[in-house]
């Protein structure tokens, strides 16, 4: 099973808007695909896909009860239908006190002598409800802050795919990474690898290479560049439509970011091909 985290320690919707971008992508390349929402934001992956989901609902099902173990039905219930070929399971405003429930979850499980690791439920959930043979591709976009959301995410994929941006603190990100992703192994006691590193948002041609070769320099795979798409992005959140299909639905796109789509959809293939 194809499965990784879309993480940046920016955050912000470039992440976002990358993860949706290859779920489309790899749904177009006839895989199956699932997609976790666990970013408590009002502005995530839910939002960008136009999922009309209850979010505020306390009395509904959700991600989060099935990761503190008090699920209100199926897993596979849970899961949305986006209209672009994958499934999603959304964001709820319970994720917003994820940290305290698994916390008080835990100390149940201690006080019943039953086992009960925070950082592991989603991957216990998957597991569970059989998700490896249901789908072939899991894609999670958690925030970017350190906490229960990213190590879940993290420890059921151990795979991330990394989106930088164009300014020095972009870089300094990259510099770091090696670190991170020891850090992160560490704590977890696992070992988590780095699909691919894509620079997002760079301005002129030179500039992409610049960051491309860097990239490849401390020994990560940077198959592309994506320039700065500034209007073509902010219309998806805008239209809530991800790329491909804002210039489908909302308005054709230019010549070059049509360059930029087919950059996505090649960035989709050599992650399954690197996988």
């Amino acid at each position: 099973m194809l499965a990784y985290t879309v993480y940046s320690e920016a955050g912000g919707v470039g992440k976002t808007t990358l993860a949706a971008s290859l779920a489309t992508a790899h749904a177009d390349h006839g895989r199956d695909v699932l997609t976790i929402d666990l970013d408590p934001q009002q502005g995530s992956l839910t939002y960008l896909l136009g999922v009309d989901a209850p979010r505020n609902d306390g009395d509904a099902d959700n991600i989060g009860r099935h990761l503190i173990d008090r699920p209100l039905g199926e897993f596979d219930e849970l899961v949305h239908d986006t209209g672009y070929g994958f499934g999603l399971i959304p964001n709820h405003d319970m994720l917003e006190n994820l940290p305290s429930l698994l916390s008080r979850a835990e100390e149940m499980a201690e006080d019943l002598g039953e086992y009960f690791s925070p950082n592991e439920r989603l991957l216990e959930v998957l597991i569970d409800a059989d998700v490896m043979t249901d789908y072939d591709t899991l894609i999670v976009d958690p925030p970017a802050t350190a906490g229960p959301h990213l190590y879940n995410a993290i420890h059921a994929t151990r795979s991330l795919v990394v989106p930088v941006e164009p300014t020095g603190k972009g870089m300094q990100s990259v510099e770091g990474l090696e670190d991170v992703v020891l850090n992160l192994s560490d704590s977890l006691d696992i070992d988590v690898g780095v699909l691919s590193v894509i620079p997002n948002g760079i301005g002129s041609t030179s500039d992409q290479q610049k960051y491309l070769e860097r990239i490849r320099d401390l020994g990560f795979d940077a198959p592309v560049a994506i320039a700065d798409r500034s209007s073509l992005f902010e219309g998806c959140w805008d239209q809530q439509y991800p790329p491909a299909y804002y210039t489908q639905e909302v308005r054709a796109a230019y010549d070059y970011e049509e360059a930029t789509l087919a950059e996505l959809d090649d960035l989709a293939t050599h992650i399954e091909e690197v996988a």
